[in-house]
Formats: structure tokens, sequence, C-alpha cells
């Protein structure tokens, strides 16, 4: 009995100095609540991983201009294209992690590069953390007029009937424009010529002036030359036809199974603390859910799709996945 009133004495003596540490820690962790609710207090930098004026610049600068409004502080579009996107994908996840350098990721460098290579300077799932999803879009089959290419069966005609002149141009080797293009071969036999550039606005140049038959490239890019007569819009890559573009088919309606589709989202690199990710996913969110925002790029022929940090680390998951498979059945390597 004298032992469990020592023992009760004991407990009660250590009371005041448990209580006394935790309001010692109380103000230190409201100092970090605070700390993390007011990021950012200085300049965003969001890197790019393509040239500028192509379909990720686009979206980045739409978001970049929204979070510069509601964060007081300027987002700094940093343009770093090359080598399909691992030049911007590496330095990305070699930065800081602390909310300030922001990465768009999208299908090619988060997805299809890891399907693709057997070797990169970073690892898409452990070296970023997901943040958000923002759009998803169909890429675009377009031709330049002067190759007589309206429909996916006249492409197909054509190249079986000139194995391997027709040419296609996409923003990078490996990427998805390039994939969307090596899926079209490997599933109806044919043989066209992939031609690499150095970003979706070089490639897009190249059409336009006649140098290349076709290319697959996002909506945002290839509707207003479309609907200036300069290039034909031949079909959408997802499996069904986008809402915004009902009169153009799919691909899948000539060549079953066949489904490409685009998407664009933030994530940042690996140990960013989870508060200001989650700072940055609402602060995404509200921004692309402004009228502006939706009739930019709903117009154009995307899909706002935000959502969670976990269920876009889920998507990136899948969409690994998907392309690694696809890589193993059309015998497909960039070593």
């Amino acid at each position: 009995m004298t032992h469990d009133i020592h023992d009760t004495g004991d407990t009660r003596a250590g009371l005041p100095r448990i209580i006394g540490g935790l309001l010692i820690l109380l103000p230190s962790c409201a100092w970090a609540q605070d700390r993390f609710e007011a990021f950012p207090a200085k300049s965003v930098r969001l890197i790019v991983p393509y040239a500028a004026g192509g379909p990720n610049d686009i979206v980045a600068r739409v978001l970049g201009q929204k979070l510069s409004e509601r964060w007081k502080q300027q987002v700094i579009i940093d343009n770093r294209g090359g080598a399909n996107g691992v030049i911007g994908a590496e330095l990305a996840a070699k930065a800081p992690a602390d909310g300030y350098t922001l990465f768009l990721g999208n299908a090619g460098v988060m997805a299809s590069n890891p399907a693709l290579y057997s070797k990169l300077p970073y690892h898409a799932e452990k070296d970023f953390a997901a943040v958000s999803l923002m759009v998803q879009a169909p890429l675009l089959l377009v031709t330049h007029p002067s190759f007589a290419i309206k429909t996916v069966a006249d492409l197909v005609n054509q190249a079986k009937s000139r194995p391997g002149q027709l040419t296609f141009g996409s923003g990078g080797t490996g990427g998805v424009a390039h994939i969307a293009g090596e899926l079209l071969n490997y599933l109806t036999g044919i043989k066209t010529v992939h031609i690499a550039y150095k970003g979706a606005a070089p490639a897009m140049t190249d059409l336009l002036g006649g140098q290349v038959a076709f290319t697959f490239t996002g909506p945002l890019a290839a509707l207003p030359n479309i609907k200036a007569g300069k290039l034909t819009g031949v079909a959408v890559t997802t499996k069904k036809r986008a809402v915004a573009l009902p009169d153009i088919p799919t691909v899948a309606e000539t060549v079953p199974n066949y489904e490409v589709r685009a998407w664009y989202g933030i994530v940042v690199p690996a140990r960013t603390p989870t508060p200001i990710i989650d700072k940055i996913n609402r602060d995404i969110a509200s921004a692309i859910q402004m009228p502006d925002v939706v009739q930019r790029f709903t117009s154009d022929g995307g899909e706002i799709a935000s959502g969670t940090p976990a269920s876009f680390a889920k998507l990136i998951r899948e969409e690994i996945a998907m392309w690694t498979q696809v890589a193993r059945q059309a015998h497909l390597s960039l070593d």
C-alpha cells in the first residue's frame, strides 16, 4: 500500500512538468501553423518542362496568373524545355522542398517517360509529391491540308501506300504526342516516321508550314488554326468524343482500343510539408473553378479536373502502369 501511495505521489509531482512542457510547445505549434498559412511570403517558381507557346505553357500561365493574384506574390514561369521534359523534371526534383518550386507535371513527364526509359535522373513517384490535377483533355490528330488527310482512314491508307514516307512531329521523343503516333502505327500496322522537336510550339510551326504531315497536340494549341482553316482536325484520341468537340470523331471509331489522353497537374519536390501541399491544393482548386478559367479550358476542348493530392498520386501511378504495358506490347524503348 505504501508503494502505491509513493507511485501516485510521483505521478502528481510530474504533472506540472508535463503541463509546462505542453505550454511551451503550444506557441511553437501555433507559430508553425501561422507560417504555413502565411505561405507564400515570396515569389514562387513554376517550372514548365517544355518551350514557351505550347499547351503546357498555356496551362501554366493561366494558373500562374490566378495564383499570383490570390497570393499577392509573383508566380514566375520558368520554361526548361529539352530532352522530353527530363531537364525540367530533374531541376524540379532537386529543388528545395519548401513549396516555392512548383512543377507542371503531365502524362509524358510523369507517366510515359518512366515507362520508356530504364534510367531517368528523377523518379516520378519518389522524387515528387502530387498536389493537384488541373486539366484533362484529348489530344487532337491534326493534319496539313496539302496532304488531303481528312479522316483516320485517309491517313492509314496513305501510310500503307507510302510506307515510311509520311512524317509526324511531336514536342519530343517519348512524349505523349510521340507515343500517340507510335500507338497508331502499332495498332494499324502502318509505318510513319516520327520527327522530334524541342517543344510542341516548333512542331506546330513546321506542321503549319507543311514540313510534316500530321501531329498530335492539345486542343488549346490546335483549335485556333483549325478554325482559321490552316489545319484539318481529324480525330480526338480519347475513347469518347470530347464534349466541346462533338463533331470531331475519335480515333477509336476507326481503330478499336485506341486511347490517349493528355492531363496537366502540379507536383512539388518530395518532402514538401503537408500543410503547404494542402494549401496549394486548395488555392489551385479555387483558381481553376473561376469562370474565366473554366471558359478558357473547356472552350478549347479541355475539362477541369481538380481533386485531392491522394487522387492525383493514384492517377500518376495508374498511368505509369498503363504506359508500361503499352511500351511492352509495342516494343517501345528510348534507351
